[in-house]
């Protein structure tokens, strides 16, 4: 039942619970309602696109697995990095409503840029003077590899070790039927304008999620005034429309994209997008004035010339675009230990304060606080293998075949959004109910759990390899089985890490230190980058030349990460108690 109520008569002096009960749907405000959707259709857009970006890297731009993964890493990272950038222009003098309008605007044209796909890059042997190009002769795990010369077209494939080129009708392409791998060379063609065009709309997703993706959330905190018993059961629908649009768009943007063409996946994340948009834009009287800036005044103050503060933030913004745009670029140049040495730099700073501006209590607090922000590192470079890495092994090495068709693997990105939704309650209640029993895990024990469950995920897909030989297919099982037990670790980790550091940090610090939980979130998404890069295997048009060799290389570096996993959660564990006492029951 819908309950829209007139509030012309609300007076001034009502508090914020009073006044909570006008302009209502559902028993909520009214503007969970527009935040809902376009929230929705923003997470349908970035999980739509990213789903399809490893294999369009890889298979589209025929960029190597090594410099396709470090670039997704690049990209994630930033995604994480810049809402810093973003939270703190619109807290400061765009307000909320400002900050997720512009976000909105360039995030439909950065996922609109992304549908310009051109030609795509080409793969050319040469062999005995003569150029003949290798491809594929469609999108995904399922295109075969195909060879195409003046006379026409034939199927190749590769001998076991990858030694010689196998091609399945000589006669048609005029070449022999076994070629000596060392006998050709390889090189690349790329179309350089369409790929700038995709790192100007990465760029500007990245600019776009920066402006939005923290500010939605604190437009929801603001509908609800403080005691509001619904604030949690609000944030609760929100999250839930988050999950909803994850859901929808691995399904369809990833179905798309493989199946009739990458412009068509990433032109329906455009029009998700643009959805949001419209809807946000159409509707933010509902908001009832909840995310204005904290002074028009401000806003109007000339900085440069002509250009008020208003238009400062926004010139911010494309000074956002062009730095991304550069970084995207170079991604696979950048030495990793420049930002494993921001990451130092920045936890030196955190113990400073620390030790420099708290004491007693809030000491401990800050330092437990330093710690929750460290400890989500391994899980989610770990996790975050899902859009990269183990994105490109269930294209290319599960048996994709459910109820007789042949499933895209974009499309399995869909389950962790799935699972949430299925089991986020059932945890809750499970929480509850040990609670009462005084049995339920601390909060450094439930971090534990989860980088536990991060390792341990990767090695039953690792039993699941072994179990299909050294070149057969992984049964699509063991692919729902790690998405579960990744998706159990994340609730484990998640819900509960962002509220830990908030209530941990000195209030004086909480900006700082949520800065610091999401910069932490970005160094672990590149990290998640490089760990991917390790599995990197040589390819042919973005598939495999050898798929034993691929086969282990996953193996042998997912039992690595896996193990390292979990005996870095059985330390988190044994110093659990330590860490529960400096909360000081926080």
């Amino acid at each position: 039942m819908t309950d829209i109520s007139n509030s012309s008569n609300t007076s001034a002096d009502q508090s914020p619970l009073e006044t909570g009960a006008v302009n209502t749907i559902l028993g909520h405000p009214r503007g969970l309602v527009i935040l809902f959707f376009t929230e929705m259709w923003e997470r349908f857009s970035y999980y739509g696109m990213r789903g399809l970006l490893i294999l369009y890297l890889t298979q589209h731009f025929l960029f190597s697995d090594e410099r396709s993964t470090v670039l997704y890493g690049a990209y994630t990272a930033l995604v994480y990095v810049m809402t810093i950038i973003g939270g703190t222009l619109a807290d400061r003098y765009l307000g909320s409503r400002k900050a997720v309008t512009f976000g909105a605007i360039l995030l439909v044209l950065g996922h609109f840029g992304m549908a310009f796909e051109g030609n795509g890059s080409r793969q050319l042997m040469t062999y005995n003077g003569s150029d003949y190009q290798l491809t594929l002769d469609g999108r995904g795990g399922d295109a075969n590899q195909i060879i195409v010369s003046g006379q026409g077209t034939s199927m190749i494939s590769f001998s076991e070790g990858a030694s010689n080129l196998l091609i399945a009708e000589p006669a048609v392409v005029g070449l022999p039927a076994s070629i000596p791998t060392d006998s050709y060379s390889l090189r690349v063609e790329t179309e350089a304008f369409y790929l700038n065009i995709l790192y100007l709309s990465l760029a500007l997703i990245i600019a776009g999620v920066g402006f939005l993706k923290a500010n939605i959330s604190t437009i929801v905190g603001s509908l609800y005034g403080f005691g509001d018993a619904r604030r949690d059961s609000g944030f609760t629908i929100f999250y839930m429309g988050i999950n909803m649009g994850a859901f929808l768009s691995s399904i369809f943007c990833g179905y798309l994209g493989i199946a009739y063409g990458w412009k068509y996946g990433f032109g329906l994340a455009g029009i998700g997008m643009l959805f949001g948009l419209l809807i946000f834009l159409k509707y933010q009287p509902w908001l009832e004035g909840k995310a204005e800036p904290p002074s028009d005044e401000k806003l109007r103050e000339k900085v440069l010339g002509p250009i008020n503060i208003e238009y400062m933030c926004y010139l911010t913004g494309l000074g956002i675009i062009i730095v991304s745009m550069l970084l995207v670029m170079n991604a696979h140049l950048v030495d990793e230990s420049y930002v494993g040495l921001l990451g130092i730099i920045i936890f030196i700073l955190l113990l400073g304060y620390a030790f420099v501006s708290c004491e007693g209590v809030e000491r401990d607090r800050m330092l437990a606080g330093i710690y929750f922000i460290l400890a989500q590192i391994p899980f989610w470079a770990l996790f975050e293998q899902a859009g990269s890495s183990l994105n490109l092994f269930t294209d290319r090495l599960v048996d994709r075949t459910m109820l007789g068709m042949s499933v895209p693997a974009p499309v399995f990105q869909s389950l962790n959004a799935m699972f949430i939704v299925l089991f986020a309650p059932l945890l809750a209640w499970l929480w509850i109910s040990l609670a009462k029993r005084n049995l339920n895990p601390s909060t450094p024990v439930k971090f534990a759990f989860g980088v536990f469950l991060a390792g341990l995920g990767f090695l039953s897909l690792v039993a699941g390899m072994k179990m299909s030989g050294d070149d057969g297919m992984t049964a699509v099982y063991f692919i729902f089985l790690i998405y579960w037990i990744h998706t159990m670790g994340e609730l484990m980790v998640s819900p509960v890490g962002l509220s830990a550091v908030t209530k941990l940090a000195p209030p004086q610090a909480v900006g700082m230190t949520m800065g610091a939980w999401f910069l932490y979130s970005g160094l672990s998404n590149y990290l998640a980058g490089v760990i991917a890069s390790t599995t990197g295997a040589e390819t042919i048009g973005g598939q495999l030349a050898d798929t034993a060799a691929a086969k282990a290389t996953y193996a042998a570096v997912y039992s690595q990460v896996g193990y390292i996993a979990m005996a870095i959660a059985v330390v988190m564990l044994l110093i659990s108690p330590i860490i529960k006492r400096m909360m000081h029951s926080a």
